[in-house]
């Protein structure tokens, strides 16, 4: 098939590396436009825009792909199809309508669950014990589109936000490619999404790493493995922010942590400290935590921060 590709993150990448390699014609590489990264100020080019110049494949990147002359600029491709894959802009449906067989989205959700921008993260954050890629036919609406194909990957308890995130990115390459020759035959039958069971999730932000020990400890490990590696927990330890990367919820017997001991401490109480990690009372349950960095340290396990850093029992955040 004829396609215009539109992505922008390494999430995307994989997915047009791999209709590359199943020998389908991109015709044209649509992706944003070049941002300035740190403090030198220099533009960086995006995963998508990376990988096309690498196959030398046509690249367009306009501000607001929305605009007339952009949307005459997409017109004079003669594509079967567009694919998107976290692109980052809102299609119109005037664009929608231009290829013979529309735009489907690569998306990271079991859809109609968890629209929106980070899917990905948020089914960690929720505790789900699955997740997977929709490949949907494209509508106006954010993410709501007929579903055209799924599937699903189980969620381990080990599972960080990275981990999975590579984990889809890997599967929504090998789905899509799946997907186009069916989608050709017309072997795919679009299912409506159930409003009912839509849920919908923001972006992430940094604020949304604060750990907050009234919470369980279960919301705590699955917040710590979410946001991993950005923008990551944390909390503070004697005015420093502390980075907590990794951390699991553990039971008072298998600590040698009596009830009543427990009790004497408030939510965000250290209890225990051991040579490779300290356990955190939280406001239901316990929470072994065993990575971590202080302000301006490395990341290190907690065996190497003991060694230059005296924790004690009734310590609290």
């Amino acid at each position: 098939m004829k396609i215009v590709f539109m992505g922008t993150p390494d999430f995307a990448r994989s997915a047009l590396e791999k209709i590359i390699e199943a020998g389908h014609e991109v015709v044209l590489v649509v992706t944003q436009p070049d941002k300035p990264k740190g403090r030198s100020g220099q533009l960086q080019v995006s995963d998508v825009k990376a990988c096309a110049l690498e196959h030398n494949l046509p690249v367009f990147q306009p501000e607001r792909i929305k605009l007339p002359e952009n949307v005459a600029e997409l017109k004079k491709y003669d594509a079967d199809i567009y694919v998107v894959a976290a692109f980052g802009q809102i299609l119109s449906q005037e664009i929608l309508d231009i290829p013979k067989f529309g735009c489907v989205n690569i998306h990271a959700s079991l859809l109609p669950k968890y629209r929106g921008a980070a899917p990905i993260q948020q089914a960690i954050l929720d505790g789900e014990k699955e997740t997977g890629v929709t490949i949907m036919q494209m509508a106006a609406g954010m993410d709501t589109g007929d579903i055209l194909i799924q599937r699903t990957i189980p969620i381990s308890e080990e599972e960080t936000g990275g981990g999975l995130f590579d984990k889809l990115s890997i599967l929504g390459g090998e789905l899509i490619v799946e997907a186009l020759p069916l989608i050709e035959q017309g072997k795919l039958t679009p299912v409506p999404q159930d409003e009912a069971l839509a849920t919908k999730c923001g972006k992430l932000s940094k604020d949304m790493g604060s750990m907050d020990f009234n919470k369980s400890a279960v919301e705590l490990s699955n917040l710590v493995r979410g946001l991993n590696p950005w923008p990551s927990a944390f909390t503070h330890l004697s005015g420093k922010l502390l980075k907590v990367w990794k951390a699991k919820v553990v039971e008072a017997n298998n600590e040698d942590l009596s009830v009543e001991e427990l009790n004497n401490y408030p939510a965000g109480t250290i209890v225990k400290v051991s040579k490779d990690a300290f356990v955190v009372k939280t406001g239901d349950g316990l929470l072994s935590i065993t990575e971590v960095q202080l302000e301006g340290k490395k990341r290190m396990s907690v065996k190497d921060f003991l060694l230059g850093y005296k924790l004690e029992v009734g310590t609290t955040f």
